[in-house]
């Protein structure tokens, strides 16, 4: 007989929780921010990098089958250190017609005060395009299923509005030696497959004992799961594979390009260098995702099947704009004048050439 789900925590534990867990993001956030620079690259020219905020965003927090509070602090506390003028969120409404209160509360903890109870396809489309209550934005950005995903992609392809990346259903990739808690892999893998019925959960391994014990620990932990029957069919679309050879999982990590990646390695670190694609990566028996999820620090918003190739994660970057900036003075002009006049003829782009001799005539006169 299952035993009964734990009880939810308090209101003020939980409260709690998001004030711990907010303090990492916003340090790991704050650490990463990126500083505006200016160099001379001649005598006469400087050339310079500024930054700013994106005026307008809008932040989407999931919550189909479970309330997603964690997302909000992920994407609130970003915008929050980049500056964006406007910041409005879109959440799905519940049952009774409210918003998750802890969603509610994760948004006001970061001061995002505007929150619209709007979920799925149609809240990408609100912020995107606006409507008479919710404020069009430039950029979107937050996770969620297939329609979110594909929502988002076609906004960005409009023109309507910017996106963070593509970010659908989640996935996670175990990389495990014959070292690694049979226990701890099992655990990793359901706690993506809990997500939705549309996660993939992976291992790769070069032990065929490990993943006996992993199927066996699979069984016991998904039988007294709440969620069961969503990360039984997750599962059902979802792999354990005997490699050959660590290097073949790697090779195959890297072609997958996974959104979380576990490195359940005896030592993981050496093998880090390996890693060419993957949103996040957790190293070692005692980093599981779910510390990424919530509190570690790192942003949980990353790209999904396969766009890690690509894109990278949610960082205060992406709710910025860097602006180059140049300014010459009558000794700049001469320095590199002939240069730009000499390229602008190569490409047979005289207009160009005729902006750089008239003011090399005007500097040498």
């Amino acid at each position: 007989m299952n035993s009964p789900p734990p009880r939810p925590p308090s209101r003020r534990n939980c409260a709690k929780a998001m004030v711990e867990a907010a303090a990492r993001i916003e340090a790991f956030h704050r650490a990463g921010m990126a500083a505006g620079y200016a160099v001379e690259t001649a005598p006469g020219v400087v050339c310079e990098r500024v930054i700013r905020p994106v005026p307008r965003v809008g932040l989407y927090v999931p919550a189909g089958s479970a309330p997603l509070p964690s997302t909000a602090l992920m994407l609130c506390l970003p915008a929050k250190l980049a500056g964006c003028r406007e910041v409005v969120l879109c959440t799905p409404p519940r049952a009774d017609g409210s918003a998750d209160p802890a969603v509610l509360v994760a948004a006001r903890l970061v001061g995002v005060g505007r929150v619209f109870k709007l979920g799925g396809a149609q809240a990408v489309a609100a912020l995107a395009f606006g409507t008479a209550s919710v404020p069009k934005v430039d950029k979107v950005f937050g996770p969620g299923n297939s329609y979110v995903d594909e929502a988002k992609r076609q906004v960005a392809q409009s023109g309507a509005a910017a996106i963070d990346m593509p970010a659908g259903p989640s996935e996670v990739l175990v990389i495990a030696d014959d070292g690694a808690d049979a226990a701890f892999v099992a655990a990793d893998l359901l706690s993506q497959a809990e997500h939705g019925p549309d996660s993939q959960v992976l291992l790769l391994s070069d032990s065929a004992a490990l993943i006996d014990r992993v199927e066996v620990e699979l069984a016991a932990q998904l039988a007294a799961l709440p969620r069961a029957q969503i990360a039984r069919r997750a599962l059902s679309a979802s792999r354990l594979v005997r490699v050959e050879s660590l290097d073949e999982a790697f090779a195959i990590s890297n072609a997958y390009a996974p959104e979380h990646l576990i490195l359940a390695l005896r030592e993981p670190r050496p093998w880090l260098d390996r890693v060419e694609a993957a949103g996040s990566v957790f190293l070692g028996d005692w980093t599981p995702e779910a510390l990424g999820d919530y509190c570690s620090g790192t942003n949980h918003v990353l790209p999904t099947n396969g766009a890690a190739r690509a894109w990278s994660g949610v960082s205060v970057a992406s709710f910025q704009n860097f602006v180059s900036v140049q300014a010459a003075s009558r000794a700049g002009i001469r320095a590199i004048g002939d240069c730009a006049v000499t390229m602008a003829r190569a490409e047979q782009l005289d207009a160009h050439a005729n902006a750089v001799a008239l003011r090399l005539k005007a500097a040498n006169a």
